[in-house]
């Protein structure tokens, strides 16, 4: 027999996806593994257990994770489940360590190696284990679903004989991954589209998609971009300016989606109670980061919100998840291409190399200790080995639209920004 990778079924209520596909069973099995479902895993995605069997895999019980090698997760695993895990068993799953010190601390505490999906690195080499990416992909697709479904009226032009039905105009604050899906997506159900981003370097691609850029694009704006392609916390000057620009664009738009994120960080505010009270009855706003306390005042996770004047703020948890089918297949792909990664070819078992860049980035714990540098204790760099410091978000990427008068100018040289760096949300942005 093989080493075994159990695939459980997820816990959380709001969890419809699982950590693989009928397709990585067969190639998990490929590369000598014997893979455990558990029953009922896949039924919320659209797998039922025939798929599983017919494809290689033992379907089982939660019972069965006790003498699994692997444990392929979507969720964190909770402290019941990582009682039945046996040490040294590798986890991989999106571990939302951030916040989280308790958990963290008894996946060590469990003596798992736990992976962070979520740290995944963006280099070449790792494009097809980018959990980040493909999820925020659906998500900025879904975002424009969602607003479809809530706005009352028609997304195209529509030319009649009885007459002319406007385009919706929409409005995407944000050029990430979900942004630029969201652009697609948008466009092709007709509507007129601009987008926003502090990045100069995406304005091209804002409108290679056929939607209209918006931006103060002044010399603090062409240098807000690091070498490594990351955001820089822009001035209170150049904030104020973007917000009287944004603020006026958005009374004018029928749908707003907002997307912005920075793991570990709460949720930069982009859209003011000012800016919504501006907005016309009927008017949708999606909301992609209320599970970080979101882009949007007034947004309340899990739920949609009709405001006085008739505005519907959308706070959708879990948005890859409101396309479970196709989320699960993404991302059971991107588990499969790391654990990959970890196996001899030759004897077809883990062999987890500590000096792999993949590992390094990802690992969380192991053999009982807490073992990324960003949550172990007294974490210090070693010696000649450079860790990007920590990034600082503007509190505020747009400041309230309801402040009229303008600041009164001050030097240049105070009002410059500071050098330190925001990082480009990442994920669903």
């Amino acid at each position: 027999m093989g080493q075994t990778v159990f695939i459980p079924r997820e816990l959380d209520a709001n969890e419809p996806r699982v950590a693989a596909s009928p397709d990585t069973v067969k190639r998990l099995a490929a590369l000598g593994f014997d893979v455990v479902v558990e029953t009922g895993a896949g039924t919320p995605s659209r797998i039922p257990d025939e798929e599983f069997a017919k494809a290689g895999a033992a379907i089982g019980k939660a019972g069965d994770a006790a003498k699994a090698d692997v444990v392929l997760k979507v969720r964190r695993p909770t402290d019941a489940e990582l009682k039945g895990y046996k040490s040294g068993a590798a986890v991989i799953a999106i571990m939302d360590p951030y916040g989280n010190d308790a958990a963290v601390a008894a996946l060590a505490k469990a003596g798992v190696t736990a992976f962070s999906m979520e740290f995944m690195p963006r280099i070449t080499r790792a494009q097809s284990m980018d959990v980040l990416s493909s999820q925020a992909n659906l998500a900025g697709y879904q975002a424009v679903v969602d607003a479809a479904a809530e706005y009352d009226r028609a997304l195209p032009m529509m030319m009649t004989a009885a007459g002319t039905v406007p385009a919706a105009k929409a409005f995407i604050m944000g050029v990430g991954v979900a942004g630029l899906q969201a652009i697609a997506t948008a466009r092709r159900l007709g509507a007129v589209v601009t987008a926003t981003d502090v990045r100069p370097a995406v304005k091209e691609q804002v409108q290679s998609l056929g939607a209209k850029f918006l931006a103060v694009e002044d010399e603090e704006f062409k240098a807000a971009e690091t070498a490594g392609g990351y955001a820089k916390e822009m001035s209170k000057e150049y904030q104020a300016k973007q917000a009287a620009l944004t603020a006026e664009h958005i009374a004018k738009q029928d749908i707003v989606i907002t997307t912005a994120l920075i793991p570990g960080r709460p949720a930069p505010k982009l859209v003011s109670a000012a800016m919504v009270a501006s907005m016309k009855p009927g008017s949708v706003i999606v909301d992609l980061a209320v599970e970080r306390g979101g882009n949007v005042d007034g947004a309340v996770p899990g739920k949609v919100v009709t405001t006085a004047n008739g505005v519907k703020i959308v706070g959708h948890l879990n948005v890859p998840g409101r396309v479970a089918a196709s989320a699960s297949l993404l991302y059971a792909r991107n588990l499969f291409a790391f654990l990959e990664t970890l196996v001899d070819k030759t004897t077809k078992t883990l062999a987890i190399k500590s000096d792999d860049e993949l590992v390094k980035a990802t690992m969380l714990t192991d053999a009982g200790k807490v073992v990324h540098p960003a949550f172990a204790e007294a974490a210090e760099p070693p010696k000649g080995q450079h860790v990007e410091p920590a990034a600082i978000p503007a509190k505020t990427m747009v400041a309230d639209a309801s402040v009229k008068k303008a600041a009164p100018k001050k030097a240049a040289g105070k009002n410059a920004a500071t050098g330190k760096s925001a990082a480009k949300p990442k994920g669903i942005a």
